[in-house]
């Protein structure tokens, strides 16, 4: 699987080149519609592999309750290399390897 390439955005980790993409709509909780937070999606550049699912706590701009906190390249990238040190492997086939932001890391899901 990989994500579509309109729309991405690109950065370089560790000499890497990766693309990524902010999801269009909020991914609304169960428990309330209004509160939708930022997904990102992430693949290497060159040799598309295993996505990169970043569910974020960081709001949607759909979200009309919470002030929006932008989703900084910086961040994607602080994301990026905490998800190869738990074992992303960007260049390698299979699932989606999701992970969700707790603070300033993230933990797999």
């Amino acid at each position: 699987m990989s994500i579509p390439k309109r729309g991405t955005r690109k950065i370089v980790v560790d000499g890497e080149p990766f693309i990524w993409l902010i999801r269009r709509q909020a991914t609304n909780s169960q428990a309330d519609y209004c509160c939708g937070y930022i997904h990102v999606a992430v693949e290497h550049a060159q040799e598309p592999g295993s996505v990169l699912a970043i569910r974020t706590d960081k709001p949607h701009s759909e979200n009309w309750i919470t002030e929006v906190k932008p989703v900084k390249p910086k961040d994607v990238a602080r994301w990026i290399l905490q998800a190869m040190e738990s074992g992303w492997q960007p260049k390698t086939l299979g699932a989606p390897f999701i992970v969700q932001v707790v603070g300033e890391c993230i933990a797999k899901v």
